[in-house]
């Protein structure tokens, strides 16, 4: 993470780690919880977000856009169902999952948050085993509903995944492996920013990857650019941070 980047999140409370895509963003003002799914999350492969109000987590998750969201009730400003609620209307948010967590067990506090959009119900004390289930199943129905399409189209550019094949105006492209996991990853995370860390991590498993093995990814975009010729110009480069898919 930048300087920058760690300035603005002190601001604004807020405390994430450095891969955005595929993360778990956790609204809660008790630190010791937050502290105990931070830990048992990570260790089940989960990338952790975690904001300690309302109104800083529902600005991180307009900007970061992560896969699931686990969401307090009982939140200082903005409390849990009204921030569901705004969520649920906010364009970039509407399709993100959210599993409430409270100390309410009432039967009717669960209808209101289930009611205002909410996937899941959780209530505190609760098993991390039950949790880590319940976001698995929950990621594995919303993770069905949205399946990616197996033939991708922009412009001249046309990505057929089922078949691993790339053609610009109906000619085949010469991609290798790593190329093509290169623009899958691209184009299927829908514009968002990719990290040149988490790339490497994706689709070499370099995990804490040296500055000077950045460069690998650096040097397969190059080449990915000039194989699909003016498409190549929709992969944009984000300074100081990675990589975006630009589609028509």
């Amino acid at each position: 993470m930048k300087v920058q980047e760690k300035r603005v999140a002190r601001e604004e409370g807020i405390c994430y780690n450095k891969d955005m895509q595929e993360s778990i963003l956790i609204i809660e003002d008790e630190k010791d919880i937050v502290k105990m799914l931070e830990y048992n999350l990570q260790k089940e492969g989960f990338k952790i977000i975690s904001s300690s109000d309302g109104e800083s987590g529902f600005s991180l998750a307009v900007r970061r856009q992560p896969a699931l969201i686990l969401l307090d009730v009982m939140l200082p400003g903005m409390n849990g169902l009204e921030m569901c609620k705004a969520l649920k209307k906010e364009e970039k948010t509407a399709r993100i999952p959210v599993i409430m967590v409270t100390a309410k067990s009432r039967e009717s506090d669960k209808i209101v948050g289930l009611e205002l959009g909410a996937d899941d119900y959780i209530t505190k004390p609760f098993s991390i085993r039950e949790l880590t289930a319940r976001i698995k199943a929950v990621l594995r129905r919303t993770g069905d509903k949205e399946a990616f399409p197996e033939m991708f189209t922009s412009g001249e550019l046309r990505v057929d995944f089922s078949r691993i094949q790339a053609a610009l105006k109906g000619r085949p492209v010469s991609l290798t492996a790593k190329e093509f996991e290169l623009l899958k990853a691209l184009i299927k995370a829908k514009g968002r920013v990719l990290s040149r860390d988490y790339l490497l991590d994706a689709i070499w498993g370099f995990e804490n990857a040296l500055e000077i093995r950045t460069r690998t990814v650096d040097v397969h975009i190059r080449t990915l650019r000039k194989k699909l010729g003016k498409a190549g110009r929709r992969i944009v480069t984000v300074k100081n941070y990675g990589y975006r898919f630009e589609p028509c």
